[in-house]
């Protein structure tokens, strides 16, 4: 099955909306309200195209792909209505892209530079009180672009259900709850809001001003915090060694959700109690000695303690940021090795 795509003959496959094949096809088509995990919500209206034989301009992210149906996508009725639309939004809100800390991540720049938009308009002074009340996250009400995005993630991605939409019209805005402070919400800072976000309405606390998009490197990982094997992107400062945030990765398993702790508890990597050398206990005090020693030493006091009280005076509990192979390693080496089957993982609890 084909249909024409801007003079392109291009297949798709049943239940592909014209927005799917076009991404997929590498055709540029503008969104904000759109994402993949959230599906068509034609909110934005970004993504409209012109399809012949229909009348006005329709939503690409909504209309399911037809055999024989042609798009055209980059008409100048087109690109007016999307440059009009995003002059709107830039008007409208509070966008200081220079001191913003979305900025060279943020989506609606993205779309204002793709559309040739050159003129900004002047930036307006806040108009509503930014929401910093909650432990993790921040809400500026002046940057949200009432694209939906967050509301769908708690409510229907999460299942947490506290982000709604409050008022109608040109009022309408984002609340928790019955429009309480987020920290007084029933918020429990997963951070999903703060995932799919296309703008710097909602941005993490602890990473303000530690470092501009481009300044970070990102380094795929796996959540250290249980066994699931969450996917994590690593915003990293490589000149100042730290970890500047977290972001979840777009894969499986967690198709970039994660929790509390696997989003904002990063900063264990820096904290200066971290052992690293194996000290032994002498006279009561830890002292720093070589692996070897400490290695030989821990061998011996094994064997001692197997003679004395038998092997069922161990007990082995694997952490669960281990990965699978260290908690198998655990198991075998407290089986095979020691002798004992007192064996658990703190997962498991």
């Amino acid at each position: 099955m084909e249909l024409t795509i801007d003079g392109r003959n291009v297949p798709f496959r049943a239940g592909q909306t014209v927005l799917d094949v076009a991404r997929e096809n590498g055709i540029y088509i503008p969104t904000l309200c759109w994402h993949p995990r959230i599906g068509p919500s034609s909110r934005c209206r970004l993504c409209i195209v012109e399809i012949e034989g229909t009348r006005g301009l329709q939503t690409a992210c909504s209309v399911l792909a037809g055999s024989g149906i042609t798009v055209r996508t980059d008409t100048e009725i087109v690109k007016t209505a999307r440059r009009m639309t995003v002059e709107n939004l830039l008007y409208d809100g509070h966008h200081d892209c220079i001191a913003c800390e979305a900025n060279g991540r943020c989506e609606l720049q993205d779309v204002a530079y793709r559309l040739g938009i050159r003129e900004y308009p002047v930036v307006s002074e806040p108009a509503q009180l930014l929401d910093d009340s909650s432990a993790m996250i921040v809400m500026d009400p002046n940057k949200c672009i009432v694209c939906g995005r967050c509301i769908i993630a708690c409510n229907e991605i999460v299942g947490n259900d506290v982000l709604t939409f409050s008022q109608r019209g040109y009022r309408t805005k984002i609340v928790c709850d019955t429009a309480v402070p987020m920290a007084e919400s029933s918020c429990v800072q997963c951070g999903e809001c703060l995932q799919l976000c296309p703008t710097g309405a909602i941005t993490e606390k602890k990473s303000a001003g530690k470092g501009r998009e481009w300044e970070l490197e990102k380094v795929n990982s796996t959540c250290p915090y249980c066994g699931v094997g969450c996917q994590v992107i690593l915003h990293v400062d490589r000149a100042a060694n730290r970890i500047v945030r977290i972001s979840g990765r777009e894969v499986p398993p967690n198709d970039g959700m994660l929790c509390v702790k696997g989003r904002f508890a990063y900063e264990f990597t820096e904290s200066p109690k971290r052992l690293t050398k194996p000290l032994i206990k002498k006279d009561g005090k830890h002292v720093e000695v070589s692996w070897d020693e400490a290695l030989d030493y821990t061998a011996r006091r094994f064997k001692e303690i197997k003679e004395k009280h038998g092997a069922d005076a161990f007990g082995f509990i694997a952490s669960s940021r281990s990965t699978n192979e260290n908690a198998y390693a655990t198991m075998k080496f407290s089986r095979a090795v020691i002798g004992t089957n007192n064996v658990d993982n703190c997962a498991r609890t």
